[in-house]
């Protein structure tokens, strides 16, 4: 049984950290690529981050490069989404998905930027 579980998010200020993470079971984490998408209130989810372990390759959303790093612990079945000097536009629920045979979804994170 596929199963995405996402942590780490809460209330944050403007210009802080937070570290989410993605823990995966039912397939073989290594095998497949993995992704954070984000979805603020009366928006369109977007994709933040992409990871590819196999290939090493990352990929990031214009608005996040610098700021965000993506990356994948194989041994723990982890993916993390280490996100530093965050802004108000960055408010909205977190959400990791895999590109396993028709995809899956995790069930989201909430991230508040707020003062």
């Amino acid at each position: 049984q596929v199963q995405l579980v996402e942590s780490g998010g809460g209330l944050v200020q403007p210009g802080g950290s937070l570290r989410l993470s993605c823990a995966a079971s039912g397939f073989t984490f290594s095998s497949y690529g993995m992704s954070w998408y984000r979805q603020a209130p009366g928006k369109e989810r977007e994709l933040v981050a992409a990871i590819n372990t196999v290939a090493g390759i990352t990929n990031y959303a214009d608005s996040v490069k610098g700021r965000f790093t993506i990356s994948g612990d194989n041994a723990k079945n982890t993916m993390y989404l280490q996100m530093n000097s965050l802004k108000p536009e960055d408010t909205a629920v977190y959400y990791c998905y895999a590109y396993i045979p028709g995809g899956y979804w995790g069930q989201g994170t909430q991230v508040t930027v707020s003062s």
